[in-house]
């Protein structure tokens, strides 16, 4: 599965594994597609998604339209540049990001960031079969 067929923004579920409890955690979020990635980004602030997910970057992407289920690996984007540009790309694609109070730097220096790569060759369409962590 690759971010082609995608809506550019929309909501999913992420399931990743607790950094401390070790247990599944399943949160709804947002996505873009920025450069044919999908991007995980938000607000400025800290978030247990992104604490889970920087311990165990193995996760399951649970994509909303078109329906699929698909093991991804998450990569946080740490370099200045590529984060000015997925937080400029975001606050484009997803206007409600706009019309919150911090500035392109805000979210450059403060705002998690992570690109999402498929693990599995191809996400699996509702119904075809449980997705690799349960949910």
């Amino acid at each position: 599965m690759d971010a082609d067929g995608l809506p550019l923004t929309g909501t999913c579920d992420l399931s990743a594994i607790g950094r401390q409890s070790g247990e599944e955690r399943r949160v709804e979020i947002w996505y873009v597609v920025v450069d044919e990635r999908i991007v995980l980004t938000g607000t400025p602030g800290a978030r247990h998604w992104l604490a889970n997910l920087r311990r165990h970057p193995e996760a399951v992407l649970h994509l909303r339209d078109p329906r699929r289920v698909v093991a991804v690996t998450a990569q946080e984007v740490t370099d200045r540049s590529e984060r000015r540009r997925i937080a400029h790309e975001a606050r484009r694609l997803q206007p409600w990001y706009a019309d919150q109070p911090w500035s392109l730097e805000d979210w450059v220096a403060d705002s998690p960031m992570v690109v999402l790569t498929p693990t599995s060759p191809h996400g699996r369409g509702a119904g075809s079969g449980p997705p690799a962590v349960r949910s």
